[in-house]
């Protein structure tokens, strides 16, 4: 639901800048324009000077409207850094002893992670993801238990077995996990 409103949000982004863009454009080439155009030609400006001057005895206008522009670019650059950011670790760095390392696929480890997490007696299903960088990996674990299990003795054994064999087997100093237990229905 999320990825759906940021999709529009971003497309309806788009389109007012797009639409605003080509409408100061075609004012600004000169070509012919409904009597509803915000602008009328080359020299048309967006503030008047008109409604310059009206704000201008005011004190707090253009600190308010500068305050607010500066508000709006570091929201769009949050959006942007926040489009960039991978949910995903896509790979490891695993320090084999040579100077030039290796490469484990993140999402290979996620899936010997959940294999061997569902294996564990109570857990009907595992979800895992890798996030952080590929040197200091962090893991988001989901698990739904079945209606017998015991969460302590369940996350007791996810952190002391499963996690302790992919960090070693990864060659990490540490693993640390953030783990959301759910019930079966």
């Amino acid at each position: 639901m999320l990825r759906c409103v940021n999709r529009l949000l971003l497309g309806l982004a788009g389109a007012v800048l797009v639409c605003g863009g080509g409408a100061a454009l075609v004012a600004a080439t000169g070509l012919s324009t409904p009597s509803w155009w915000p602008w009328y030609g080359p020299r048309d400006v967006l503030v008047s000077t008109a409604d310059r001057a009206r704000w201008r005895d005011e004190s707090w206008w253009w600190p308010s409207v500068v305050a607010g522009l500066a508000v709006l670019v570091v929201l769009a650059l949050w959006l942007l850094l926040a489009q960039l950011r991978r949910a995903r670790l896509a790979e490891i760095l695993v320090d084999s002893g040579d100077v030039a390392g290796a490469r484990l696929r993140g999402r290979a480890l996620e899936e010997v992670l959940e294999r061997e997490t569902e294996s564990l007696e109570g857990v009907e299903r595992a979800r895992i993801r890798l996030t952080g960088r590929p040197r200091r990996p962090e893991g988001k674990v989901r698990l739904r238990l079945e209606p017998y299990a015991s969460p302590d003795r369940t996350l007791t054994r996810l952190t002391s077995e499963a996690v302790v064999h992919a960090r070693d087997s990864a060659g990490l100093a540490s693993l640390p996990a953030e783990v959301r237990l759910r019930a079966a229905g």
